[in-house]
């Protein structure tokens, strides 16, 4: 066994043995997602996310792909894809278990993937952690990390009833 594939099974291990939630994706080691909760000196704490991390295989020398499943609102994660900034993990790469708490706690504005919560975070703090709160409320309890967002939208669709509309509020009022 050659050291980067020691390297990996060790930190998955220790990932393992850690306070976070892994699932293995299939039978390999590269590809698995973890769970985690925010850290409780963050605007993050009370959250719960899901993260899928796919290890290269280079790694550790090459650092992972890491995306959130369930939306987040930090600047160094792109809200529509979960994707984390590359320069972030690159810059900062460490094991998992130190890296996921790292990321929430010390957010970096100046490289962002999410330029709204950038600006937000330089120009109005407690206005920036009021919307982090507010995306923990909405999307990062426990019940919303089973599936991606899209995968949820079909329990969301309005019904009939909740669907007031008529031909006139579309169209509008024809002219006389």
């Amino acid at each position: 066994m050659s050291s980067p594939s020691k390297r990996r099974e060790m930190d998955l291990m220790k990932l393992m043995m850690s306070d976070y939630k892994v699932e293995m994706v299939n039978d390999g080691m590269q590809e698995f997602y973890v769970d985690f909760h925010g850290p409780s000196d963050s605007p993050y704490h009370g959250g719960v996310w899901r993260i899928r991390v796919e290890l290269p295989d280079a790694y550790p020398y090459k650092s992972p792909s890491i995306g959130f499943v369930n939306k987040i609102y930090h600047p160094n994660v792109d809200e529509m894809s979960g994707s984390v900034c590359l320069d972030v993990i690159n810059q900062t790469w460490s094991p998992m278990f130190v890296f996921l708490p790292q990321l929430l706690l010390y957010p970096n504005p100046s490289d962002p993937l999410n330029g709204e919560a950038a600006a937000l975070m330089m120009r109005d703090r407690p206005a920036y952690e009021q919307r982090v709160k507010e995306y923990c409320e909405k999307y990062a309890k426990p019940e919303n990390i089973g599936a991606a967002p899209e995968e949820k939208s079909s329990d969301e669709e309005l019904s009939e009833d909740d669907y007031e509309s008529s031909d006139e509020a579309i169209a509008g009022q024809a002219d006389p």
